[in-house]
């Protein structure tokens, strides 16, 4: 199942999303995914059987994207180089493109689970 998020609870106080919006980018910009080309989904370990088979729902370009995204990471990573600032990705092409996938499997699964437990009382 997903890590417990505190998103919308940010996201409810104005406030706290703008205090948090700064340490919010600091962190990205020094986690530096963003630096060698890939997305926040791109760094989802597919160990798990639901990022597996979210994986298997991807379309065959956003499938090659990924792999080609993640390839050049790893290249740049072994020879301890960044990309150029102008191919660097940026925050408009930073969306999530597996999560969506990973949530609609989980709420899947949750409900293929309720209806697999379901108890039939007769009259």
């Amino acid at each position: 199942m997903s890590a417990p998020s505190l998103v919308q609870a940010v996201a409810k106080r104005g406030w706290l999303s703008k205090m948090l919006k700064p340490v919010s980018n600091w962190y990205i910009n020094a986690a530096g995914y963003r630096q060698m080309g890939l997305r926040a989904d791109d760094l989802i370990s597919e160990e798990s059987e639901t990022v597996l088979a979210a994986l298997q729902r991807l379309s065959p370009k956003e499938s090659y994207d990924r792999i080609y995204r993640i390839r050049r990471a790893t290249q740049l990573s072994l020879t301890h180089k960044l990309l150029p600032k102008n191919e660097w990705t940026t925050q408009e092409e930073d969306v999530p493109y597996l999560r969506p996938l990973i949530d609609q499997i989980e709420a899947e699964a949750a409900e293929k689970d309720a209806l697999d437990t379901l108890a039939v009382v007769k009259n």
